[in-house]
């Protein structure tokens, strides 16, 4: 994001620097980590060093048994099963090993028929369940308490690279490097198949939060999918024994310039976690699908993202060689000490910032004025329509009313966030609530009528990144549009 949409956001950055923080970063491994996952005591990570580390949550020590060594090649994919008791994962060596994860043992050794490389693994939620896909296409069910292999599969002319099961076990979904999007039952059925990313599926997550259905009986899922093609996908799973199934294409979430490795959802399903070519991650607010928080610490691709079980806390892993640790804020950033915090994050603009904001405001005959007279965030915010006239000789009463209008909107900003307005609900352009919120194409929700008029007047450029709009398409934001009113109900009796 440049710095003109930097500061038309000025709220919602300072909301990232108090929510969101790097607590920790851990650099173990001598390869590329290509994966991380949570149980609720411990962290895991597996790198292509052929190695799996576990970490405590309570200090983020290294387990005395740690690391875990066994196989023979690059080890791809890690997880826990939902007890956090065993550990899972699997490996180009065509093997998926199952171990304690307390003592660091081995459990056992699956092989995958063929002994093709296996990419990923994943367990049921009733930890019946281990599926592990591989290079050739296949994919196995195995019975996680006999060690015996169930049921397999496969799909054609691709790899499998990404695996979720459903939040009720009753279906999972594998992804391919062929772009295809596969649905199965846990009788080991294609339901569905669907060409979901042109370039091949990189991840895929469920929400662990069902959706509510119209219909008796019908269980809903909110699925995410990232690919090469630098896309996030969002999709409904609908299935019932009744209705049948349904794959529903929903929605795209922008913002990554490359393509997207991982994605995760948050416990609640509020949040998901990406990761990317282009070194960043990006954490997307479900209800808005806008963008929360980017992080730009990793210095090379970031290959995984995982979200902990019962606290919020996200692991993050990079060809880099480093795992970071991220910590989000439970207090809501919109309350309290918000408005003098605001008015201290307004009065360290510098000059240059004070000229971006002016241009974006439609006042560039100021800036030369405005530099020339020192004006930074602090003596902005103390402008008058005397001191305007007298100091900074603006002759034109439009003008210096125009000015005055646009400060005031800056001190109003901070009332909105002092009385506890989410930040989500204001237009980046208006900063007010937002009446008929619409998505751009840029990804970011707008007052209708403001973005209207800013296409019209700035043809096909992003207020919040200043990029060209790949559409000009206005999608209503309806999900938003309910949060404000519920919101508006709550706050404005």
């Amino acid at each position: 994001m440049g710095l003109e949409g930097r500061l038309l956001n000025f709220g919602c950055l300072l909301c990232v620097r108090n929510m969101v923080k790097l607590i920790h970063t851990l650099a173990d491994h001598g390869d590329d980590v290509s994966c991380c996952a949570f149980s609720s005591s411990l962290l895991a990570s597996c790198s292509l060093d052929k190695s799996i580390r576990l970490y405590s949550l309570s200090d983020f020590a290294e387990l005395p048994h740690s690391p875990l060594k066994f196989h023979t090649y690059a080890v791809h994919c890690c997880c826990f099963s939902p007890s956090g008791h065993v550990l899972a994962s699997c490996s180009t060596d065509g093997t998926t090993v199952l171990w304690s994860a307390h003592s660091g043992h081995t459990l056992t050794v699956l092989e995958q028929p063929g002994g093709s490389p296996v990419r990923v693994c994943c367990f049921s939620p009733d930890s019946a369940y281990l599926a592990s896909g591989a290079a050739d296409g296949s994919v196995v069910l195995w019975n996680a308490q006999s060690y015996k292999l169930y049921r397999c599969g496969s799909v054609k002319d691709s790899s499998l690279v990404a695996c979720a099961f459903s939040p009720d076990g009753g279906l999972f979904v594998t992804g391919s490097s062929g772009g295809d999007l596969t649905v199965w039952d846990d009788r080991m059925r294609c339901l569905h198949s669907e060409k979901a990313h042109d370039l091949g599926i990189t991840c895929c997550s469920f929400s662990s939060q069902p959706l509510s259905g119209g219909e008796q009986g019908l269980q809903s899922y909110r699925l995410a999918s990232c690919g090469q093609d630098c896309e996030i996908k969002l999709w409904i799973v609908s299935f019932t024994h009744v209705l049948g199934f349904e794959l529903k294409y929903k929605s795209t979430l922008s913002g990554h310039c490359a393509p997207v490795l991982a994605c995760a959802f948050s416990h609640d399903g509020q949040m998901l976690a990406s990761g990317s070519v282009d070194k960043s991650v990006i954490i997307y607010g479900i209800g808005t699908q806008s963008v929360l928080h980017t992080l730009t610490q990793h210095t090379r691709y970031v290959t995984t993202c995982a979200f902990a079980p019962n606290t919020l806390l996200l692991a993050t892993g990079s060809m880099d060689k480093t795992v970071n640790i991220w910590q989000f804020d439970l207090e809501t950033p919109c309350q309290g000490s918000m408005n003098d915090q605001l008015k201290h994050f307004i009065e360290d603009w510098s000059e240059e910032d004070v000229s971006v904001w002016l241009r974006a405001q439609g006042l560039e005959d100021l800036v030369g004025i405005f530099r020339v007279n020192n004006i930074d965030g602090k003596e902005l915010l103390h402008l008058t329509k005397e001191s305007l006239a007298g100091d900074l000789k603006i002759e034109s009463l439009g003008l210096r009313n125009k000015v005055l209008r646009s400060i005031e909107e800056l001190r109003t900003r901070m009332d909105s966030l002092s009385s506890g307005i989410p930040d989500e609900f204001i237009c980046p352009i208006t900063r007010e609530v937002m009446k008929d919120p619409v998505i751009a194409s840029d990804g970011y929700s707008y007052e209708r009528e403001a973005m209207e008029s800013w296409i019209h007047k700035k043809k096909r450029t992003s207020p919040m990144t200043n990029l060209a709009l790949p559409s000009l398409v206005l999608t209503p934001n309806r999900t938003l549009k309910m949060a404000i009113n519920r919101w508006l109900e709550t706050h404005q009796k």
